[in-house]
């Protein structure tokens, strides 16, 4: 079997998602998938990395590199052995790592994932390929959203017009207009917003199937508010991260603002689904959307979304044959072993680099 494995952690934070896949069946096979939590400790001190990039100390950030690379190696290792496959089967390792930084904005570009592939490969003996992203970047892209070339080889149909919504901690959309080039771009904010604040007033890691939300009143003047922001008027290409949607981007937002947590909540929740509406609306007029990553289980938000977009069908990735959990995870194993072959992964359509790239360095088992 043609087997690579794909490994990712999100914006979010919320686990290291993996899935063995099969790409010489067709379709592609998923043989096995997981999602391993974090060690809390090992979260607490990510999360603080990222969000106070002021503090950070190079010390702390070489650990981390390290640390994420065995968390990482313990992940693939543990699903190979739950799936009963020895590493000597599978080919390679595509591993995204996490992000720590994603700053395209800037006068010097640069991206930077952290999780030490020399670390994964040889904890594991599997070839992994890794850092995807800086080639774009160094090529003049954004870097970021890379999936939608994965989307376009699966999910493009002759029938239909589509659009695949990536809802992790950022959300990105990935426009399959028949007969058109595929376009894509981080729409604003997914999870991101919604698991911070629930995290905060009621010590939950998110708001299971937007229950918290439903329970609140969108308010008004604060979505109008929170839709002021620049970001989202910004053309493509354009990608974004926890840099910009954080906490203290949300609290700037409240200043001054009397509301109950679930009624900001309710707000987020809201903000979420217009942003993303609203850009689907533009680019992909009539199109059914299809929505993979944790978004996929907040129950609020795909209403929402079909309210805002009605009578377009909207749907998870499920409905395309692919689990909306995995899918991600599923695109890095499918990046590897483009690397491997020669093949580009990047579309500039997509990022706006000068080209596409091969992607990634290869670290041999």
């Amino acid at each position: 079997m043609g087997l690579y494995l794909g490994l990712i952690s999100g914006t979010s934070l919320d686990a290291i998602d993996a899935a063995l896949v099969d790409f010489d069946a067709d379709p592609l096979q998923v043989v096995a998938a997981t999602a391993a939590a974090y060690e809390p400790s090992l979260k607490r001190r990510l999360a603080a990395l990222i969000d106070a990039p002021d503090l950070a100390a190079l010390d702390d950030i070489g650990q981390m590199d390290v640390e994420l690379g065995r968390a990482f190696a313990r992940t693939a290792n543990g699903l190979l052995q739950s799936a009963g496959v020895a590493a000597a089967e599978v080919t390679a390792i595509g591993s995204h790592g996490q992000t720590l930084r994603h700053r395209t904005d800037v006068e010097v570009p640069f991206t930077w994932q952290v999780g030490d592939p020399n670390t994964l490969a040889e904890l594991t003996g599997i070839t992994v390929i890794a850092d995807f992203r800086r080639r774009d970047v160094a090529a003049g892209g954004q870097g970021a959203p890379l999936v939608p070339a994965f989307h376009d080889q699966v999910f493009r149909s002759a029938a239909e017009d589509r659009v695949i919504a990536n809802v992790g901690g950022i959300a990105n959309i990935t426009v399959l207009v028949r007969d058109a080039p595929v376009i894509g771009f981080d729409t604003g904010p997914g999870n991101r917003l919604l698991d911070a604040w629930v995290s905060r007033h009621r010590g939950l890691d998110f708001d299971r199937g937007g229950a918290w939300a439903a329970g609140g009143h969108i308010d008004g003047p604060l979505l109008a508010h929170l839709l002021e922001e620049p970001y989202l008027s910004l053309p493509a290409p354009k990608s974004t991260g926890r840099e910009l949607f954080n906490s203290a981007w949300l609290d700037r937002r409240l200043a001054g603002r009397t509301l109950s947590p679930a009624d900001v909540q309710a707000t987020l929740q809201e903000y979420t689904a217009r942003t993303l509406s609203a850009a689907v609306r533009v680019h992909a007029p009539g199109a059914a959307l299809y929505v993979c990553g944790g978004g996929a289980h907040n129950a609020g938000l795909l209403a929402a979304l079909s309210k805002l977009l009605a009578p377009r069908p909207v749907t998870t990735t499920a409905a395309l044959g692919l689990n909306p959990d995995y899918v991600e995870a599923v695109a890095f194993a499918w990046f590897a072993k483009r690397t491997l072959a020669g093949g580009s992964s990047s579309l500039a359509s997509v990022t706006g680099a000068r080209g596409a790239r091969v992607l990634g360095g290869i670290y041999h088992r």
